[in-house]
This record gives structure tokens, sequence and C-alpha cells, in this order.
């Protein structure tokens, strides 16, 4: 699966638009600072320095959740978010310019252009979201069925605003009882209803989300509405693309053997075991002096053992010993294992530095190193619990069908999980890196990872 596919799949085109238009804008704002105070032609040498400048700004915009449509709509949240991004550029630069003062621009440029840049871009965002906010503008769903994966698809639609959806109505020829306790939409009528009902709302798409098919699909209203312009697909595929996880509640093996991806090329194994190897030599020669004063560390609180080796359940399910830096106490576990949870008290003083920083993880660069793990992928789970999750959790082993990584989609996109249900919710997650693994993928998680360690989030 090319790369940009998964882009399609997982950012919605208001993202894309706004992440676009705020390029344009962030590189104006520093040209025409340049022109302003450069009337004799602006030497060659200052636009790589302004392309350095912008691409700092724009990750500082992406780092506050700029492009979160959803969490970012209201006035007062874009102002704030703006003005939090202007800040942390204009600290990074100022410390940047004493460490490589090669690339300094000149204050002049730099404040003109940062004034630019707050007014063009404030301007922008409120009329970008005036304009995507028009009802003429929202695509009108129809789901079919009223079972949890309908309810679940519809729920999501109406509590984000990345994907300029709205839910009309269900139609059921048997609606579930638990439909009545939703608010709106409601169920608007039966299968046969569906032409009628395409045609009053004026049905951009319909999502099919019967979670018993045989004799319930209704083929001919579906294959009508589908020739006539209108959108259909299963409530997974929306599902997927709204998240950027699988629906795994309501799945069926026909949809993991016939849906498009789950499969890696060869290429892609060798460019991405290329990537490992790179970095983990980049990272344990970066690394060192830190891998040194933490150890040190642990070993002046609570002596040793300063590395923690512990089996977990590789590749295709195969144990292997991952190293980390101890962050509790020796006794910390006595028999049976137990979850890790939040503020434990087992936790020492250093751990829980070397925990919030991650930098407990490093010693993984060597499991990576030997090509036990990779980079990114899913966590690796204790075989203890792989037993106990795979019993209950379906599809759950086939999260061991790629290698471990130190990072992953389900650690960017959720918080540390301690039960049975946050191991559903991170199989999501997981499922769908599986599904759509690419070196460009990859590539986003390294850059959210770095997001979740300066702001404390994710997995522990």
């Amino acid at each position: 699966m090319s790369d940009v596919t998964v882009f399609k799949r997982s950012v919605s085109t208001r993202g894309v638009a706004a992440f676009a238009g705020e390029i344009l804008l962030i590189y104006g704002s520093i040209a025409v600072a340049l022109r302003l105070h450069s009337p004799d032609g602006v030497p060659s040498g200052l636009w790589w320095k302004a392309v350095v400048t912008a691409v700092l700004w724009q990750l500082c915009l992406y780092y506050n959740d700029f492009y979160d449509l959803t969490l970012v709509r209201g006035s007062r949240e874009l102002v704030v978010r703006l003005l939090q991004a202007a800040g942390a550029a204009s600290l990074i630069l100022a410390a940047l310019y004493v460490v490589v003062p090669a690339l300094d621009l000149g204050s002049r440029v730099i404040i003109t252009s940062l004034c630019l840049f707050l007014v063009a871009v404030l301007t922008w965002r409120l009329l970008f979201n005036q304009v995507t906010g028009a009802t003429a503008l929202e695509e009108r769903v129809l789901i079919v069925g009223t079972g949890h994966a309908a309810r679940t698809v519809a729920r999501q639609i109406q509590s984000q605003h990345d994907f300029g959806y709205r839910v009309v109505g269900f139609v059921d020829d048997e609606p579930d009882a638990e439909l009545a306790s939703e608010r709106r939409p409601w169920c608007l009528g039966s299968a046969a209803d569906i032409p009628r009902l395409v045609d009053q709302y004026q049905v951009d798409r319909i999502v099919v989300g019967l979670g018993d098919r045989r004799g319930r699909l209704p083929v001919q209203e579906l294959l009508h509405a589908k020739l006539s312009g209108v959108r259909v697909e299963d409530a997974t595929a929306t599902y997927e693309r709204l998240t950027g996880k699988v629906l795994v509640d309501s799945l069926r093996p026909s949809w993991l053997i016939f849906s498009d991806g789950f499969r890696v090329s060869r290429w892609t194994r060798m460019v991405k075991r290329g990537f490992d190897l790179l970095l983990a030599c980049v990272g344990l020669v970066i690394a060192a002096p830190l891998m040194l004063l933490t150890a040190l560390a642990i070993w002046l609180e609570t002596g040793r053992p300063v590395l923690y080796r512990q089996e977990r359940a590789g590749e295709n399910g195969r144990p292997f010993t991952l190293l980390k830096f101890r962050s509790m106490r020796t006794d910390a576990e006595q028999g049976t294992p137990v979850w890790a949870r939040d503020n434990d008290d087992r936790v020492t003083a250093v751990g829980s530095v070397i925990r919030a920083t991650r930098l407990d993880e490093v010693p993984q660069l060597w499991n990576v190193l030997i090509g036990e793990m990779s980079f990114v992928g899913p966590r690796p789970e204790r075989p203890f619990f792989v037993e106990q999750l795979t019993a209950q959790i379906p599809f759950y082993s086939q999260r061991h069908a790629v290698k471990p990584g130190i990072t992953g989609w389900a650690q960017v996109k959720y918080r540390y999980g301690a039960s049975v249900e946050d191991a559903m919710e991170k199989l999501r997650y997981d499922l769908y890196y599986i599904k759509n693994l690419s070196i460009g993928f990859d590539m986003t998680i390294l850059v959210d990872t770095v997001k979740v360690m300066l702001f404390r989030k994710g997995a522990k």
C-alpha cells in the first residue's frame, strides 16, 4: 500500500487544506518581511534560513494541536494555541540563533514576519472555520443498521469536526432497542425507504453497519443508490478513516482476508530494517552520556541491577528478552505478574523521572539493533498477559504479525493502559498500523512521538 493511500485514509481533507493554507501564509510572511527590510534585493543566502525558520514555525503549530480541527474550534482556543505556538517558536529560534548564528535572519525580519504571520493565520483560520462550517458543505450520511457498529460510527461523526459529515438518520427493518436512548438522529424507516430518503435528504454517503447481513442486506436499494452517485461503504471503513483505528468489536474474519492492506512488501521491510539499524546506532551514540548518568542515578538510589530484563512476546509470538532501565523497586513484583498502574507506588524517585522522559526505554535500542524489535510497531506485551488477552479479545494475536516497537501508533494516540478495555482500544490502533504499514507512516509516528515526549502523554 502506498504512503499516499495511508494519508488519504487517516487525514481529513479539511485538515490538509488548513495545513496547506498555513504553509503558504508562513512562507509568505517571511518573504514579505525579507523584501521590506532588503530594499536592494534579498541575498540568496537568506532564503534557506527562511526555510528553516518557516519549518520550525509549522512544527510549533503542529505540536500545539493547531491542526486538530475537533479540538481547535472556538475563537478563544484558536487564539490561545496560536499564541502558544508563536511563543514557543520565538524561544526556540532565539536559542537556535545563539547556538548556530549563521541561521539568524535578523531581529527586524523575525519580528515583522511574526506579526504578519499572526494576523494572516488568525484571519485565515477564522474564515476557514466559517466557510467549512457551512451546512451546504456538509456531507450528509445515512446509516443502514442500528446495532453497535452503526451507533458507534454515528457517535464518532457527531463528536468529530475534522470531516464534514452530518448523520441524517438510520434505516433498519428491525431497529435496535438501544437506539431509543441515543440522541438524534433517529430511525427514519426501513431498508425499502432508502431510495426515498436519499432524495428527501440529498444523501451523499450511505454507511452500512448491519451486524448480521445474512438475508438483511438491502442489495437492490444500495445498488440503486450507488448507481445514482451516492457513496456506499462499510461502517468499518468509515470508522477507520475517522479515527485511525480498526473497529475490532464488529470485525469479521472475511474483512481481514479481503480488505486492502495487511501486506508489507519485501522492499518496505528492507527499508524499515535499514532505518531501524541507522536510528539505533545513532541513538546509542547520542544517548550514551545520558545512559551512563541514568545508570549511575539508579545505582545510587536503589543499587543493582540497573537494567531490568523481562520476557516479552515478539514477532509471530516468539519470546525475547526486553531491556529497560529499572524504574521500580527490586521487589516490585512477586509471583503472578500484575499490570503497571498510573502513580504506581512501586516506582522509585529516579524511576518516575526516567519514565516521564522515556529514558527507561533507551536500552531497547539494543533490542532494535539485534533485530528483536523495530523502532515503530505495536508495544510488546508479556506472554502471561498475551495469553489472557488472546482468550478475551478477538484478533488480539494478529498484532504479532510484525515486530514490536519502542514507539507505535497506539502509544502516540492512546494513554497508558492497564486493563482489558485499554488493551482492546490499543489493539484497534495496532491493527490499523499493521494494515497501513509504510515508511511514511513510520515517519509520522516518530514525529508524533516527539510530541508525546514533550507533553508527557501516551504509554509509559
